[in-house]
């Protein structure tokens, strides 16, 4: 038996700026690390500590952001509803929300997505919540293309105030549950 059975028994092919591998599995490593060295992964995490509320039924809110958990070319900007984006791209928002009805009225939540300040059309949805401190979670997400220093931001409103996105402090068994986390990512390279 060879004394190194895992090596692939193939001729060495450089792996150079100015030469593509000839081999397909060398393709693959060149083309990632092409990719990682190129700074041209973005991407951000984002989460909230506070409650959201809506002062008035049937009105538009932007969804705020007080913290950054890593950030690589997308950031949170001002107002603090808004990340932004430091390339063109198809970025992919993904976010994680958690409502809280504080009435047993029937009530409806909308969210949707807004690029500079412009709601995307046929983008919005809705969830009907019911019941006196009943909790639901919206979670779900958009890929939309951005320009360079475009910004998103997630939308809501609701047919009644006493709905709420809730954040929960942390217990003796369990860490806190933000109001809101937003994760982006966007390879540039694809």
């Amino acid at each position: 038996m060879p004394e190194n059975v895992s090596q692939i028994p193939a001729a060495r092919v450089p792996i150079t700026p100015t030469e593509v591998p000839s081999r397909e599995w060398y393709r693959y490593f060149y083309n990632l690390f092409a990719i990682l060295g190129s700074g041209s992964l973005r991407y951000g995490t984002f989460y909230d500590t506070t409650d959201q509320t809506a002062a008035a039924p049937n009105t538009a809110y932007a969804i705020t952001f007080n913290n950054t958990d890593l950030s690589a070319g997308v950031y949170r900007g001002t107002p603090t509803s808004r990340i932004y984006v430091d390339r063109p791209g198809a970025y992919n928002f993904q976010f994680s929300l958690q409502l809280e009805s504080l009435s047993g009225t029937s009530k409806t939540v909308f969210i949707w997505p807004r690029v500079n300040g412009v709601d995307i059309s046929n983008s919005a949805t809705k969830i009907h919540m019911q019941g006196v401190n009943n909790s639901y979670v919206a979670a779900w997400n958009f890929v939309l293309r951005m320009n360079t220093g475009d910004y998103f931001e997630l939308m809501w409103a609701t047919t009644d105030v006493n709905a709420q996105i809730l954040a929960d402090p942390a217990t003796a068994f369990c860490p806190a549950i933000p109001s809101v986390t937003m994760t982006v990512s966007c390879n540039i390279g694809e």
